[in-house]
């Protein structure tokens, strides 16, 4: 479509001409978003929507190839941008099982894809794992490497230090019986909805959200509110401040009348600390419910759904769900979404949309998995037998492994100082009473990075290797995901009897919490010496 700067298109004439001025597919739903959230000002009248093509074209020109140049400019022309995966949207990076459930610091299905499967390009020039081969997973996280394999017809182990992460991992592969699932979904919201009944809370928060939506709509218009905020015409902290305090009577008003509990009487776990009253006392509801299911199976991935729903329903803003500073009782402006928002009273809508989204995911999989084996075992990779614990929970798995050995492993080992991987999933451990085994991680957060951290990092991680490696074939291939700004592989690879082959640095474009920092990590290759 030819166009002249001065025209409005309507939203169909502007995906079509930024399709053709990006290279790239851009849909109505793409334009409709631009307006919505203020990137671009809403014109037309009598319901005809309609954008400025100046404005769509100062937007794309803020945006269309500048990423790739900011990133090799701060990171480095060694960049390989083909590993960048651009081209797949969120909903294909979070594909089928993969969102069951969150977990901070996993690689998206697409990289370990790209390494395991049989293409070849002019980056990957060989291929390193066939159907029926086994790749081990050393720090299996929720379970990314055993999800694709099972797709691509290969074996897999994972090890996990945390006992939640291999339940995360394990409900992932795992055979349902779909329809026992249905049942027991149908029965404990059933169950759920009953407990609510017999409890004012509902009232409440219908009340309140009816009190916000008046609020928000006078005070924060879509789209009028972010366009003007982008225009610098609000102050956003000044403007949100005063707000909150202007609702906050009309919300302690209802609190009172509903006789809301807003904190529990202490406050020694993250369950306790974390959550309201009622929301605590929902979910020890749910779980006896739980309790009462009598397939492992299903019992195991409805466990998974209430802890995903638990999380969602923390006491916390929208912004902050990663970090958690302090419990939020109170309505508050949300800087996320541009207006105010409440914290949350009831699992039940968090419950429905999760049941609903789970049953879909394991649906799509079904179609996709292969005859393979997957299992992720619960212990430490420095020192775990991996055979003899297969042969207690996955015996096949634990045959195959005897016979033809692990062709490789494909694993993003934790970051120096980075995260806390029991303590992200703290709600977990407390509701379900697995054992935490903090001190075992390697590299964890409250360890920091000195110099101190670093050696017992590299340790770490190489003594994970030489067990490991007991149980590899001869010709072996691995492949480690790492930001290593410490240069500690090199160091590693050694102590491991190991030599890296080839590097492969890969922009990261989509972080955790939306970061748009120019990030990268290098996928080392190593292989026997």
């Amino acid at each position: 479509m030819i166009a002249t700067t001065s025209e409005l298109l309507t939203i169909k004439e502007a995906s079509e001409w930024a399709s053709g001025y990006i290279g790239k597919n851009v849909t109505t739903s793409n334009i409709s978003y631009l307006v919505q959230y203020g990137r671009i000002k809403k014109m037309g009248e009598n319901g005809s929507t309609q954008v400025s093509l100046t404005e769509l074209q100062n937007y794309y020109n803020s945006y269309n190839g500048s990423r790739e140049v900011n990133f090799k400019e701060r990171l480095g022309e060694d960049l390989n941008w083909a590993l960048s995966f651009d081209q797949y949207k969120e909903a294909e990076t979070t594909k089928h099982v993969h969102r069951l459930h969150p977990y901070k610091g996993k690689f998206i299905p697409q990289l370990v894809e790209y390494f395991l499967d049989n293409h070849t390009d002019k980056f990957k020039t060989k291929t390193y794992f066939k159907k029926d081969d086994i790749v081990l997973d050393p720090f299996s996280g929720s379970g990314t490497t055993m999800v694709q394999a099972c797709e691509l017809g290969i074996h897999a182990a994972g090890i996990d230090i945390s006992a939640f992460n291999a339940l995360i991992g394990n409900c992932k592969v795992m055979k349902y019986n779909i329809i026992d699932i249905q049942v027991e979904i149908n029965r404990i919201t059933k169950a759920l909805k009953m407990f609510l009944a017999d409890c004012h809370v509902t009232a409440f928060e219908e009340k309140l959200l009816q009190a916000l939506n008046e609020f928000n709509n006078k005070h924060f218009p879509v789209p009028d509110y972010k366009y003007r905020l982008r225009q610098g015409e609000i102050s956003e902290k000044e403007y949100g401040e005063e707000k909150e305090k202007e609702f906050l009577p009309v919300y302690h008003q209802l609190v009172k009348l509903y006789n809301i509990k807003l904190r529990q009487e202490k406050t020694d776990s993250f369950l306790d600390k974390w959550y309201s009253q009622h929301i605590r006392d929902e979910v020890e509801f749910m779980f006896g419910e739980i309790k009462k299911i009598e397939n492992p199976s299903t019992k195991k991935i409805i466990s998974i759904i209430l802890s995903r729903t638990i999380r969602s329903c923390r006491a916390t803003t929208h912004a902050d769900l990663a970090t958690l500073l302090e419990p939020v009782t109170t309505t508050y402006y949300c800087a996320k979404h541009g207006k105010m928002c409440k914290p949350l009273f009831s699992i039940l809508k968090w419950w429905e949309s999760y049941t609903k989204d789970t049953v879909q995911r394991l649906l799509q999989f079904d179609k996709l998995r292969t005859q393979t084996f997957q299992y992720c075992l619960t212990g430490d990779s420095r020192t775990i037998d991996i055979v003899e614990e297969l042969k207690k929970k996955k015996s096949m798995l634990a045959e195959l492994v005897e016979k033809q050995k692990i062709k490789g492993i494909f694993s993003s080992p934790p970051y120096v100082g980075l995260i806390d991987y029991h303590e992200q999933h703290a709600y977990a451990y407390d509701l379900f009473g697995f054992e935490r085994k903090d001190e075992l991680e390697i590299g964890p957060l409250f360890k920091g990075q000195k110099k101190e951290a670093q050696l017992s990092y590299i340790q770490g991680i190489s003594d994970v290797l030489n067990n490991c490696k007991r149980f590899l074939a001869d010709d072996y291939d691995v492949f480690l995901v790492a930001n290593d700004k410490y240069n500690m592989y090199p160091t590693i690879a050694a102590n491991a009897g190991m030599m890296i082959v080839n590097q492969f640095r890969r922009p990261v474009l989509n972080r955790t919490e939306k970061d748009k920092t120019a990030y990268s990590e290098t996928i080392f290759h190593l292989k026997k010496i």
